[in-house]
């Protein structure tokens, strides 16, 4: 990667970071190249003075927002929740799911939550239902479906002028993340705002961290760690009537084609974080991975990814799904005056604590363990806040660089090649099948085997 991307890729995910500029707050020129030194001249970030960064604890009032929401299971009814949280005038009007049941248990959480009633006629079911709800008279999408289907919702929502929050991985394949690349520049030509599930972007005390490393805290950085390890995720048995499809899509977290895996569609947060604290993005991979204990599914329970970037930094990439085990849900980046654990606290290379976040006091005056406002509704504050300010954020091109680079760590260790950064912006893979309805899906159950 040339110097002149590394600046640009810094600078979108400094912007990204902190929300809206001028709504939510700005922490000064802090991004690499954005501290108005005469053109050709380096920069010291040392010298960069380093400004608190100022959050909206709730979206300011304007004009009623309509939300749609595509995909009503967990997460979708929880970005939902979120959304009618983060500031005032804000509406869900329209649900959209391939099954009944889900948008059911959705309208009723709603109800039961926030007292919102959603009319018959603007709940839809089916694959196409998608496109009812962005006809449905909304000025926001919220997607949420399993991650196989946000290319082709997101490009549709684009189309139609709405403003998208789009949970994360954006892909699960190469074809998929450069689409979502492709319908992010059209977003950003029509003035429209994208924000994504990488919450860490909108969880203070991280934005914090990432202001001071940018500043120059850790000197260079040099080397990085990121884990998610966990017990196994959820899964689903196969129920009697269920065909092929309807099984995989209400088990789709353990489906390749429909999750990207876990390394993907977790994991992905972590490898976000490295390569925002580091301003770029691997250029190559060596992986390895395999399958012990998942019940369900084609996927593995657990990878580790040598990731290496143009500049000879290497970071190691751990994920896991099993029971039993050591858990670790973190990240570490190493500079050369010091390192970080990204989220809180910034250490001197002695192990002496150099900062540490103050997340200040609660109600009853007691020191808080976390940030005021969640992350999960700071993302909606800034997308409203964003909107009702006419200042576009888009977070898309990001996001889907970093579900790239899990994606080429996936392919890594599923084949047990090196894979390369021009091998996924050139790759035709595209996996799924090439048409959706409720019945056989030739997909079957067998973990890949590298070397083959």
């Amino acid at each position: 990667m040339t110097e002149k991307k590394r600046d640009n890729l810094d600078r979108r995910q400094f912007i990204g970071a902190i929300g809206v500029v001028g709504a939510a707050g700005a922490i000064g020129a802090l991004a690499a190249g954005c501290s108005g030194g005469k053109e050709g001249e380096a920069v010291d970030k040392k010298r960069v003075q380093v400004e608190e960064p100022q959050f909206l604890d709730q979206a300011p009032d304007g004009e009623v927002l309509k939300a749609g929401l595509i995909g009503c299971g967990g997460r979708g009814t929880g970005a939902a929740l979120n959304f009618l949280s983060s500031g005032p005038n804000l509406e869900i009007v329209a649900l959209g799911d391939v099954f009944e049941d889900r948008l059911n248990g959705c309208r009723e959480r709603l109800k039961k939550e926030k007292n919102v009633e959603i009319a018959d006629g603007q709940c839809f079911v089916g694959f196409d239902a998608y496109k009812k709800v962005i006809d449905a008279g909304v000025d926001v999408i919220l997607t949420a479906t399993p991650p196989h289907f946000r290319p082709e919702h997101f490009a549709a929502c684009i189309e139609a002028r709405k403003h998208v929050f789009m949970e994360k991985p954006v892909a699960v394949d190469p074809v998929g993340a450069r689409s979502i690349i492709a319908t992010s520049r059209k977003a950003d030509a029509v003035g429209l705002c994208v924000v994504t599930g990488t919450q860490r972007h909108h969880q203070r005390d991280y934005v914090s961290t990432y202001a001071r490393i940018a500043s120059g805290a850790i000197g260079q950085i040099v080397s990085a760690n990121c884990y998610w390890n966990q017990s196994q995720l959820w899964y689903r048995n196969r129920q009697e009537g269920w065909s092929d499809m309807e099984y995989m899509i209400r088990d789709w977290v353990n489906w390749c084609w429909l999750s990207g895996d876990h390394i993907v569609e977790q994991h992905v947060h972590n490898i976000d974080v490295i390569n925002w604290f580091s301003g770029a993005q691997p250029e190559k991979a060596v992986g390895f991975g395999g399958r012990h204990r998942r019940k369900t599914g084609d996927q593995y329970d657990f990878f580790s990814v040598d990731f290496e970037y143009d500049n000879g930094m290497h970071v190691h990439s751990m994920c896991r799904q099993i029971d039993g085990c050591a858990d670790n849900v973190s990240e570490r980046i190493q500079g050369t005056k010091g390192w970080s654990n990204c989220k809180n606290t910034i250490y001197n290379p002695d192990g002496s604590v150099q900062w540490k976040y103050d997340y200040g006091l609660n109600a009853e005056g007691k020191p808080r363990n976390s940030v005021a406002v969640s992350p999960y509704v700071q993302e909606h504050i800034d997308l409203v806040a964003a909107i009702r300010a006419g200042k576009p954020i888009n977070e898309a091109e990001r996001t889907a660089i970093s579900t790239l680079a899990a994606v080429m760590g996936r392919i890594s260790a599923y084949t047990g090649k090196k894979m390369t950064w021009d091998e996924m912006m050139s790759s035709s893979l595209r996996i799924g099948p090439e048409t959706y309805a409720l019945g056989p899906v030739a997909i079957e159950p067998v973990a890949p085997v590298p070397g083959t």
